[in-house]
């Protein structure tokens, strides 16, 4: 999938507008008429393909213009990452430097991009199940449950950062303008997402990486019904406990081997990019330098010290392999660009650092062991739950191997969260978990009273860009505080 660059397929229907076409119903760069293209299935698995590329995004050393180009997830450090209490920007310029310090606005643009590229993905994926039935038919229940499993994907980023959205499960005419902009209730969004990921589960398989699968989509439903209003314990629970039977996936041995042996038995699911090609690669490994400059910024995810003292107390072998102190600045080591070489002074990151082709993790093993202790804790403290506690062992035997076996006899969710947070550090998964366990306010309020920010509730959610709402001549509404 790495290596080429797939069709966008636009809409053969009339659009409300120009602007709205680009939200809405994105139009792609190369058109095709639809009904000409699709003749085959390997026409309609091409058109699935097309809806990873969504996810994937546009590389902003590519093509500059972020109005024009949705980057997909490589932005979503900004938003997730950022705005916890593990990393910042190393600069206070631009809008990029605004999630750390919380003062995004409804105008940020690449606050916007993310919450548009999430609905490129959704609009790609509604489109494809006009043309399940040109499929061969053997395969048209995979196709569809493919192709839910990621709409349901990018409703799951959309309800956790900006609350209530638009809820659009086909494609739409004209007309239909107001399903296009109401927001509805976050517990209808969860249901539909429920709805799509129990279907991926059980239809899909386990023989993709880079693509979904079974154990992708009970990984995320487990996390789905976790971050419910009302969790589930009991059923994800009983998902990531499949995960574990299934001896489908195992814990690296080497915590670098995570990164930079791609597709390793620990990866559940990833989206690939390609190292030099222009087309293919991502730019976010090069952003996250600074002392060295190897992307177009200053510097993103610079390693704040307070996460580099949890290193210090629960992170074991994982610190020396997620992070490097180059004096002036404190930047994260899981993405290196092909090339890097950091134990030499100053740090060199190979000859195409802005097209690196380090992939996006967005599932991995070590993730699912840590979900399992966390449903079994449920809505208590602690688990002592014998299953959950070999779980949760297997982590901590591996990040600290010179005192293996690190038999535990109870997990609490203050050790639990410091065993995420060191685990997946820089994997965008601190925000979410810090929503999960109902503790962001107090986290966050007490970063942000060491940094010197200002934060309040109103930061748990992310403004609707201000941009939609014009589109929508005031049927989209705004979250409290923007």
């Amino acid at each position: 999938m790495k290596s080429i660059k797939y069709l966008i397929l636009t809409l053969t229907i009339s659009l409300i507008s120009c602007d709205t076409d680009e939200f809405l119903n994105p139009l792609p760069d190369t058109v095709v008429v639809e009904e000409s293209f699709f003749q085959t299935d390997a026409d309609v698995e091409a058109g699935i393909i097309g809806i990873y590329d969504a996810l994937q995004g546009v590389n902003e050393n590519t093509e500059t213009n972020i109005g024009d180009f949705n980057r997909g997830v490589q932005f979503e450090h900004l938003l997730t990452e950022h705005r916890t209490d593990n990393t910042r920007n190393a600069t206070l310029e631009g809008s990029k430097s605004d999630f750390h310090r919380y003062v995004v606005d409804a105008n940020n643009v690449e606050s916007e991009d993310y919450y548009a590229s999430m609905y490129e993905v959704i609009f790609r994926a509604n489109n494809m199940f006009r043309f399940i039935e040109i499929a061969d038919s053997g395969n048209q229940a995979r196709y569809t449950a493919e192709i839910k499993f990621l709409r349901a994907y990018a409703y799951f980023k959309l309800v956790r950062l900006f609350g209530d959205v638009p809820l659009v499960t086909e494609v739409l005419l004209p007309e239909d303008k107001e399903t296009l902009f109401t927001r509805v209730s976050s517990d209808q969004i969860y249901a539909q997402i429920i709805e799509d990921l129990t279907e991926a589960v059980n239809v899909l398989d386990n023989t993709q990486k880079a693509r979904a699968s079974r154990a992708a989509a009970q990984g995320i439903l487990a996390k789905v019904y976790m971050s419910q209003s009302t969790p589930n314990y009991t059923a994800a629970k009983s998902l990531c406990e499949d995960i574990i039977n299934s001896g489908s996936f195992s814990l690296e041995s080497n915590f670098s081997d995570v990164f930079y042996n791609e597709l390793n038995d620990e990866i559940i699911f990833a989206i690939q990019y390609a190292f030099g090609n222009t087309l293919e690669s991502q730019s976010f490994s090069s952003e996250f330098t600074s002392f060295v400059r190897q992307g177009r910024e200053d510097g993103q995810n610079i390693v704040n010290d307070n996460l580099v003292s949890a290193f210090a107390a629960f992170g074991g072998d994982r610190g020396p392999q997620s992070f490097i102190n180059l004096g002036s600045s404190i930047e994260v080591i899981k993405f290196l660009p092909e090339g890097s070489d950091v134990t030499v002074s100053p740090p060199t990151y190979g000859d195409n650092a802005r097209n690196a082709g380090n992939d996006y993790i967005a599932l991995r093993y070590a993730d699912v062991l840590l979900l399992h202790v966390e449903a079994s804790i449920g809505s208590g403290t602690s688990t002592t739950d014998a299953a959950a506690l070999q779980s949760f062992q297997m982590v901590r035997d591996r990040a600290f191997p010179a005192t293996a076996p690190n038999s535990v006899s109870s997990v609490s969710k203050e050790e639990l969260l410091n065993e995420r947070r060191v685990e997946l550090a820089f994997e965008n998964q601190r925000w979410f978990d810090l929503l999960r366990f109902g503790v962001a306010e107090s986290v966050l309020g007490a970063h942000s009273d060491e940094m010197g920010y200002i934060f309040s509730g109103r930061d748990l959610l992310l403004p609707i860009p201000a941009r939609e709402i014009n589109l929508s001549d005031g049927l989209l509404t705004q979250n409290p505080g923007y």
